[in-house]
């Protein structure tokens, strides 16, 4: 993990496309700018996170619904 120090104002690049921006520090919160592509997905970790397990669950959903459709004939 590459750990650096930023005051107000400051930023760090990531690639070339992606920018971070230190647009605040009030007590132990930092509000951070992400300038990044539109094609460049931007989540907090938990939301990410989320969404993974959300994605997980319904691929097993869909996987059961698929051996089902098969023990009783149905194919779509």
């Amino acid at each position: 993990m590459l750990v650096l120090a930023r005051k107000k104002g400051e930023s760090i690049i990531i690639g070339d496309q992606i920018e971070v921006v230190v647009l605040g520090v009030e007590g132990d919160v930092v509000k951070l700018g992400i300038q990044a592509p539109k094609n460049v997905q931007v989540n907090r970790k938990e939301v990410y996170e989320a969404i993974k397990q959300n994605n997980r669950e319904a691929s097993f959903k869909m996987l059961d619904m698929e051996r089902l459709n098969k023990l009783y004939g149905k194919q779509k």
